[in-house]
């Protein structure tokens, strides 16, 4: 268990690096958009170059990774991530920093579905949810702590900083994945036939449960980042907040998530996925609703709704990620995850992109249509409650 711990311990901290890596351009979005002179488009193609790239990799990466042992693919996969990172830090223009986040993204896909596939062989299903919320508590502390200093720092220096300090932290972490990531290859004795990447997909689609659980991953990335890439830029444009304000939202919201993510992990271990899921994406559409309407508001009624926010999208995800990994057997876990975070970036990018498309900006900087992406991302969270009650865990 002790291994266990320490094993969970290092995925969150890797899982920290890359959410921050992911999460930090959305909340600088008010700066880049005023340095780089841009509109909502350009920054929603920013923000989607990233998903998408990883969404490629993912894809591709479906066809290789139950091929190699876990550890040392994550160690290739995350080296190329930190170069991507540091390629950001280094960025001069918008253009380059454009090709910088396609590099970080091509790697960060691989990142994220790696990380699911070590849970899932390494920790049985009976505590999987919790150890799914133990990793998942990092996109917490990346909220209450990740991205507001980040903010900070690019605050007092410029939105350089908080990507030179990232490529720091993933040097760092090679260390823990050395001690603590053990060589991860059980996969690898199955006497299976290692499918061509055709077939990869035939197996893939021909199953109507794992289409299912692919079918989840997209609606919950539409309800998610039709808005999530614009919240910053809304609430400095039309809210009423400083750009050093916005950590103020980061830090609440991650304040509260750091607690509930665990809580949530225990809860659907016991009363069971499918129940919390429902649950908390019902309780999600609640401040969609209002966030999407917001005018000037004092910062504490914000605060409450963005919390929410945070706390709810948060409460949905870590029994999804349990289900959706549950679709697969263990020797083609990798292969499968690997695809559904294809599909996953994919749409979020689409998402991100769609939205940046609705959304227009007024002769005073304000962001105009928010409204009809929030009716359109309750629309899609909504359709996730009957496609999560038809996704089967079989193991």
């Amino acid at each position: 268990m002790q291994k266990e711990k320490a094993l969970l311990w290092t995925l969150a901290a890797i899982n920290f690096i890359h959410i921050v890596d992911f999460m930090i351009l959305m909340p600088l979005g008010p700066q880049l958009m005023r340095i780089f002179d841009i509109g909502p488009s350009e920054f929603s193609l920013l923000v989607s170059s990233y998903t998408f790239s990883a969404g490629f990799s993912s894809f591709f990466g479906a066809f290789f990774l139950d091929r190699f042992d876990r550890k040392k693919i994550l160690i290739w996969v995350y080296v190329g991530f930190t170069i991507g990172t540091l390629g950001c830090a280094l960025s001069p223009s918008y253009g380059v920093l454009l090709v910088a986040r396609v590099v970080s993204g091509v790697f960060g896909g691989l990142t994220s579905a790696l990380i699911l596939a070590i849970i899932g062989d390494v920790v049985p299903n009976e505590r999987r949810g919790r150890a799914m919320g133990l990793v998942m508590a990092a996109f917490s502390f990346a909220s209450v702590m990740g991205v507001p200093l980040g903010l900070f720092l690019a605050s007092l220096s410029s939105w350089h900083t908080p990507f030179f300090i990232l490529t720091g932290l993933a040097i760092l972490s090679f260390g823990m994945i050395f001690k603590f990531i053990p060589p991860i290859g059980d996969h690898l004795g199955k006497e299976i036939k290692r499918p061509r990447p055709l077939e990869v997909i035939s197996r893939v689609t021909s199953n109507g449960n794992q289409m299912r659980a692919i079918g989840l991953s997209v609606m919950m990335m539409f309800g998610q980042f039709m808005i999530i890439p614009f919240l910053s830029p809304y609430n400095v444009a039309n809210v009423g907040f400083s750009e050093m304000q916005l950590t103020y939202i980061y830090m609440a919201g991650g304040a509260f998530t750091i607690f509930t993510s665990p809580w949530v992990g225990r809860l659907s271990d016991k009363h069971g996925k499918l129940k919390i899921f429902t649950i908390f994406m019902l309780l999600n559409l609640i401040p969609i609703g209002i966030i999407t309407h917001l005018g000037i508001t004092p910062i504490p009624l914000v605060l409450m709704v963005t919390t929410m926010f945070f706390v709810t999208s948060n409460g949905r995800y870590v029994p999804a990620a349990a289900i959706i990994t549950g679709t697969a057997q263990p020797e083609n876990r990798g292969s499968f995850l690997s695809f559904n975070s294809a599909v996953q970036q994919m749409a979020a990018g689409l998402a991100s992109l769609g939205a940046g498309m609705i959304i227009g900006e007024n002769e005073l900087g304000q962001l105009t249509n928010f409204n009809i992406v929030g009716y359109l991302a309750i629309f899609f969270s909504i359709l996730c409650i009957p496609l999560a009650q038809r996704v089967k865990v079989v193991s």
